[in-house]
């Protein structure tokens, strides 16, 4: 390239460069408009939540790997010696939720959801004969009539596997401890009931544990396609978030010097996977890739993470949330809340280690092979136990989330219309949220009051903001401060 044209192309590269500073203006996104205002702690829930105890997490996954094996195929194996193998590890649950319920005077509605699962066809099949599958689950029900219908659930899978299963998945010998994968999962679901137990919140909480995800996601698929056609989107309740954690243990192998235990990974999926080809559609050509409800429930848990866990110091612990469904080659529970329909995430820990992961146990081996309990750090768990069940109770609290909500596009206009109908249980306000097309996080907030009538009828608002230049979402806030979940129009 000549001299001359070298100048002129590294002149353009400055101009291009220099350009947005040279904007005086403010665009009108940023006007009329407050930056969104930091969440708020509820005393209550930071007292529940202070009370996870990271020595009792470590009793339960003691407890769980002490099983032997909790291969789901276990089931089928008359040859175990008693008190081991995966219904043993099935009816310990069952037993540790119904010792919480009782201390809280009963207040937990314990529950078994057994079913057969039919063998699956072809060469990769993995459960070679039909196996009864437990979900072991327990209900802390709503005390709002209207609220009680809405739902936020917990859940860890409780069966385990080793490398056997890889070349026969009807073979349980062999230890299976599942420390890591997934007992680690199944103790937040545990700990939160105990922490959460002590209170009362308008809408209702379930902790789940399941089997048969090693297989195939079995026990999370039953449940869940059993959600749906019980209608858990409708009238007869709404299931508004899963929260699933598997794989939490926050790795300890010696040597590692990659591991973070100041962040746990939150995946969610963008374009909905039950989305119709008409959704689908809609959903490309507005940009509301990143939109679903599941990457909503992810940015609240986010808001969440900062009224209630440290920031800063040895103790800063914050959710790092990844758009996309899950890590490359896996799959786990939320999918198959997903495939239904429903809001789902994924929490897994930074930086996983496969030799801890679905092997046999080899003490001789270097590095040692197998899902031990010296490899979780039950600090880190506990960590992750208390986010959940802080996302668990302010959502329990929370309003519902605005419905129907709409963007008037019948006409050309540089502001924009907004309608929805108003929420279940008592809203001090609304929050009209709004951000730039390329900005994961909301940015800018205007509130919303009440309408003063009591007419039923949707609520309306028009602002000078552009549709076209930012993204909009609406959630309503209690008077304590509680937010519900973010709907986009």
């Amino acid at each position: 390239m000549k001299p001359s044209l070298l100048l002129l192309a590294s002149a353009l590269v400055t101009a291009f460069a220099s350009a947005p500073n040279t904007i005086a203006q403010q665009p009108d996104y940023t006007l009329n408009a407050a930056p969104v205002p930091a969440p708020v702690a509820d005393p209550a829930i930071a007292r529940a939540i202070s009370s996870i105890d990271a020595a009792r997490i470590h009793q339960t996954i003691e407890t769980l790997v002490g099983f032997g094996t909790r291969n789901t195929a276990s089931v089928n194996d008359s040859t175990l010696p008693a008190g081991k193998g995966v219904q043993a590890a099935a009816d310990w649950i069952f037993d540790e939720f119904t010792r919480i319920s009782t201390a809280c005077g009963n207040c937990l509605e314990v529950k078994r959801d057994i079913f057969i699962q039919e063998p699956d066809s072809g060469p990769r099949s993995r459960i070679v004969k039909p196996t009864q599958l437990t979900n072991i689950y327990a209900i802390l029900r709503g005390t709002d009539p209207v609220l009680a219908k809405h739902i936020v659930l917990v859940t860890g899978h409780y069966d385990s596997m080793n490398s056997n299963s890889f070349k026969n998945w009807g073979d349980t010998s062999g230890d299976a401890p599942g420390a890591n994968d997934d007992a680690s999962g199944s103790s937040v679901s545990i700990e939160s009931a105990r922490a959460l137990s002590k209170l009362r919140f308008p809408g209702t909480i379930i902790f789940l544990t399941v089997p048969g995800e090693e297989q195939g996601l079995f026990g999370s698929a039953h449940l869940a396609k059993l959600m749906k056609d019980e209608g858990w989107q409708g009238e007869n309740g709404k299931l508004d978030a899963v929260l699933n954690n598997d794989i939490v243990g926050g790795n300890t192998t010696p040597g590692d010097t990659l591991q973070m235990k100041d962040r746990v990974r939150v995946f969610s999926e963008g374009v909905p996977v039950a989305a119709t080809p008409e959704q689908a559609r809609r959903i490309r050509a507005i940009g509301g890739e990143s939109d679903s409800p599941s990457r909503q429930l992810a940015r609240a848990i986010a808001d969440i993470a900062r009224a209630y866990l440290p920031a800063s110091g040895t103790d800063a612990f914050a959710p790092f949330l990844v758009a996309r469904p899950d890590r490359y080659l896996r799959g786990g529970d939320h999918s198959s809340f997903n495939q239904q329909g429903f809001a789902a995430v994924r929490f897994t820990e930074w930086r996983e280690d496969y030799n801890h992961q679905h092997q046999n146990v080899v003490l001789s081996d270097t590095p040692i092979k197998g899902d031990l309990l010296q490899f979780v750090d039950t600090n880190y768990v506990a960590r992750v136990a208390r986010l959940n069940a802080a996302t668990l109770a302010t959502l329990a609290s929370s309003p519902g989330a605005p419905a129907k909500i709409t963007l008037d596009t019948q006409k050309l206009e540089n502001g924009t219309t907004l309608k929805w109908d108003p929420s279940p249980g008592t809203v001090d306000y609304y929050e009209l949220l709004w951000r730039e097309t390329t900005s994961f996080y909301w940015q800018y907030a205007q509130r919303v009051p009440v309408p003063a009538t009591i007419e039923p009828g949707p609520i309306t608002i028009t602002v000078p903001v552009s549709k076209d230049n930012v993204i909009f979402g609406v959630r309503a806030v209690d008077a304590a401060g509680h937010r519900s979940l973010v709907v986009v129009p």
